[in-house]
Parts: structure tokens; C-alpha cells; sequence
């Protein structure tokens, strides 16, 4: 990158310096018509990038700009390198996955003093590309520019959307599609998988200092324990289990939740087959090859368990004096990961209802309980309900009794089990205003995505910049908004989602 933003912002390479044997040096591929779709200015801002300059005068990207934005031309300081680890696939332990369409270009430091990486998906093939090309097309980055604002402003922890930049390659996949490269934004990209690769290195002082460049980086608090890298195992599972339960409580379901896919930050990753769950039914699965159900919204909580065991097993060696210890000290810390989500998630649900402090654990926990059968039973879509509820709920109590009370009566018309639970609810003197606060009206609904997308390939930016206005603001109501705020017509569906490659 050259000018004045080459000059202002330089990045590190903390992780290449620390642990070269996860890291290839590699080249991003020179894209033959880069142009510039979507630029976050706000986050460019944050980082110390001149937006400016990355968009150009006229907003298609100035040289520097893309230069930094495609990987072809990095700031200084910038050392490329597609980063090794391993991961477990639909429960399958794959041991040669890594980054192989992907390039971490360093980390930057912005005015908050906080370090982030800035990453590139679809920069092209590198050695761990395993036949694939190594590109990407511009519907699921636009995808995921799309969602993972959308998760920020949820203030659900996610990696961020810098860029998408169309290169003017044409990528192959079901069909031929115009080439994109997304430049994103996070913590870190440590993963679980990146412990399975030392692990499975077979060298000890590799995964001791992995464990130590996560504590030093991402987990500080740990380096106080009288074990750190226990208190390192601890702490992740605490993020992961807030992690997914704020997952639950909006209805998001990521769709591939392979090891390599939890981040040790806590922060939500890789959004390629996800979506935001329509009407409300636990065993709602969105990705095409996702075909038994594995990801399935309700298995959420259960898979990060899971793969919170397997990150544990790859621990194991810096966990006790002996195996015995190890596995005792790593079964203890996992066996906190239900009630930790339980509480997170219970937090949360009560927050949504509007149940304040007052109202007793018992008294919750019975609105609560009841409530997930009577949605799926009735097919209820899941965002509508609770801002209808709150939107109910602020109507006067003689306009709006029983069912028929504002947009909560459309979804649920004469529903004898629905009147019983409103009257029920209604006893706890819900608090409308924490429920406006805690239950977007406004999410990236699957309809709404696909047809953003497809208008974005066919070079058709308008629709896409209309849905992430609405969504990137997701509880303020606004006029001329509507459409976003309804559910999917009953012509769409069912609904897959694809991983892009």
C-alpha cells in the first residue's frame, strides 16, 4: 500500500513471530479487475486506515486502497502467511486443513489501543487449498460482510467486515460466479484447531507457547491463576458458553461448527451456511450438507461442548503433573460449561420477556419453560413474536387482551394455550421498554439475504445497502423500513445456505 495511509498504519506480526511452524508465507493472487463493493468506514476509522484513500474518489478503490484490501500490495510491516491447523469435520478429525483460501496479513493497532488481525478470505490458493482454488465468489462474502455486522450490532462477539472487493475473476461452482476477496476483522483467528495441529505436531513446546501467545493475547486473566494454562481452558469455555447462548437467544444458526470454526477469543467465526432461524423449531438446520442434523439450532449448545472436549484433549499435556491430573483438572473445568450456559441463556430469555429483577427464578422459569412448545407447536416465527410481544404488551390493556393483542394476534389467532401463557406472563408485569431493547426488530432474514445477494452479482448494490442500514441498527423501528421487519413470504423455502466452495 502506498501514500500516506502506508505511512500512518503499520501492522505487526505477532503470530508469525511467535509461532512460525503454524504459518506458510504466501502471496495473495493478483486479481485481473479488482473494484471496490462495500467498504466499512466506520471500522476503518477504528483501525487507523484512511477510508479515503481504501475507497477512492470515486468509491470504487483507490490504488492504495485495494492494494491493502486484496492482500497485493500490504501496509508495511505486513507479513502474509495462511495459518496450519486441523479440525474436526462433522465430527471427523481432518489433519491437514488450515487456511487455504485465506491470508492473515498481520495485526494492526488502532486509536483504542486494541490489537486486531485483518484477515483476506478468498485471496487465492495456498498450499493448504487441498484441490480447491482458493477463490471466492461475491455472494457469500457479501453474506458474510452482511451477517457478521449484523451479529455486531446484536452485540453478539464476532469477527468483523472490512471490504469485499469484486476481482473480476469468474469462480466455479454450482454455476459460473463473479470472484470477491473479503478483507475481516477479529481478536485473533486461534482456533481450536490451531491446538489440534501442535497436539498433533507431537511437540509439546510448540503447543506451550501457542497456549501462552493465547493467554499473553486473548486471555491476560489467566496468567494470574496458579495453573494458567488451565485457567486458559477455563476461560474459553466461559466465552464459548455466553458465545452460543447468545446465539440461541436471537435465533442464529451458524450451520458448521467443525473445531476449526471455534475461536479461542470467543468471538463468532466463519459464516458461510448460516442464517437466522425462520419459524421457531429446534431441529431447524439451514446447510446443504449438513444432512443428519449435526448443526442442527438446538445441537448448538451440545456441539460446543464437544468441541470444548476436544480442545481439552489437545490441552492435556500442560494440564496436570500426570494424565490422571490432567483429565481430572479438564473434566472439572468442562463440566462448568452447562451452567454456565444455562445462566447465560436464562439471563438473557428472562431479558427478552421483560422479566425484571423482582420476578422470582420460579415464576420465570415457568413462562419460560412453557413457551418453546407452544411456538413450534404453532410454527411461530421467532423474531416477530417477542418484539410483538413487546409491541402488545405497550398497547392499552383493554385494546389489546387475551390473543388478539397487537402483532402477537396475528401469529397466534385464537390459541387457547397462547391466551392461558399471555394471561400468565402478562401477572409478572413485564417491562416493555427492556424488551425494545433486548429483541431486534430488524435481522438478516433469509429472504431478505437471498435477494441482496443475487442483485449484489448481478452488480446491483441497493439492496444490499438497504438491509444493512436496517440491520446494523436492529432495534430502532424506522419508517420506510417495514419490509424488513416481516417474516418470509410462505412462497420461500425451504431455505439451504452453502459453504461457498
Amino acid at each position: 500500500m502506498s501514500g500516506s495511509s502506508q505511512q500512518t498504519t503499520r501492522l505487526t506480526s505477532r503470530f508469525v513471530d511467535d509461532l512460525p511452524e503454524l504459518t506458510v508465507p504466501w502471496q495473495a493472487a493478483e486479481p485481473p479487475e479488482p473494484r471496490l463493493l462495500v467498504l466499512n468506514d466506520s471500522l476503518a476509522a477504528e483501525l487507523g486506515f484512511d477510508p479515503e484513500i481504501l475507497r477512492g474518489p470515486d468509491g470504487s478503490g483507490s490504488e492504495a486502497g485495494l492494494g491493502l484490501l486484496t492482500g497485493t500490495a500490504p501496509p508495511t510491516g505486513a507479513q502474509p502467511v495462511a495459518q496450519a491447523y486441523v479440525g474436526h469435520q462433522f465430527g471427523t478429525l481432518n489433519p491437514r486443513l488450515g487456511d487455504g483460501r485465506a491470508l492473515l496479513l498481520g495485526e494492526v493497532q488502532g486509536p483504542d489501543g486494541e490489537p486486531h488481525d485483518i484477515h483476506l478470505k478468498g485471496s487465492g490458493r495456498t498450499p493448504f487449498a487441498r484441490g480447491g482454488d482458493g477463490f471466492a465468489a461475491v455472494g457469500p462474502m457479501l453474506r458474510e460482510y452482511l451477517v457478521s455486522e449484523a451479529m455486531h450490532a446484536l452485540g453478539i462477539p464476532t469477527t468483523r467486515a472490512l471490504s469485499v472487493v469484486a476481482t473480476g475473476a469468474r469462480v466455479h461452482r454450482e454455476r459460473v460466479l463473479p470472484g470477491a476477496v473479503l478483507a475481516r476483522v477479529a481478536r485473533s483467528h486461534v482456533r481450536v484447531g490451531s491446538f489440534q495441529f501442535a497436539q498433533l505436531s507431537g511437540d509439546e513446546a510448540l503447543l506451550r507457547r501457542l497456549a501462552d501467545h493465547a493467554i499473553d493475547h486473548l486471555h491476560p486473566q489467566a496468567r494470574e491463576d496458579s495453573e494458567p494454562h488451565l485457567g486458559l481452558f477455563e476461560r474459553v469455555v466461559s466465552v464459548q458458553a455466553d458465545l452460543v447462548a447468545q446465539w440461541m437467544l436471537v435465533g442464529f444458526v451458524h450451520g458448521v461448527m467443525n473445531t476449526d470454526n471455534m475461536t479461542i477469543s470467543g468471538e463468532t467465526i466463519d459464516y458461510g451456511p448460516c442464517a437466522f432461524m425462520d419459524a421457531f423449531d429446534p431441529s431447524t438446520v439451514y446447510s446443504s450438507i449438513d444432512t443428519g442434523g449435526r448443526y442442527a439450532f438446538a445441537n448448538q449448545p451440545l456441539i460446543a461442548e464437544w468441541n470444548l472436549a476436544r480442545f481439552a484433549e489437545a490441552l492435556l499435556p500442560l494440564l496436570g503433573e500426570d494424565e490422571e491430573s490432567a483429565v481430572g483438572a479438564a473434566q472439572e473445568a468442562l463440566g462448568r460449561f452447562r451452567t454456565q450456559y444455562s445462566a447465560a441463556w436464562t439471563a438473557g430469555m428472562r431479558h427478552k420477556l421483560g422479566l425484571g429483577e423482582t420476578v422470582s427464578q420460579k415464576a420465570a422459569a415457568d413462562v419460560m419453560d412453557a413457551l418453546p412448545t407452544m411456538l413450534q407447536k404453532h410454527e411461530v416465527d421467532y423474531t416477530s413474536f417477542f418484539r410483538g410481544l413487546a409491541d402488545a404488551e405497550a398497547q392499552p390493556r383493554d385494546a389489546a387482551a387475551g390473543p388478539n393483542a397487537g402483532v402477537v394476534a396475528e401469529m397466534l389467532t385464537d390459541v387457547p394455550d397462547f391466551a392461558a401463557w399471555l394471561e400468565s406472563w402478562r401477572g409478572l408485569e413485564p417491562e416493555t421498554e427492556l424488551m425494545r431493547r433486548c429483541n431486534p426488530i430488524y435481522i438478516p432474514r433469509n429472504h431478505l439475504v437471498e435477494e441482496a445477494l443475487d442483485a449484489g452479482e448481478a452488480g446491483d448494490m441497493e439492496p444490499f445497502t438497504r438491509l444493512l442500514e436496517a440491520v446494523t441498527d436492529p432495534y430502532t423501528e424506522r419508517p420506510g423500513l417495514e419490509r424488513y421487519a416481516l417474516p418470509a413470504p410462505e412462497s420461500f423455502g425451504p431455505y439451504r445456505t452453502f459453504c461457498g466452495t
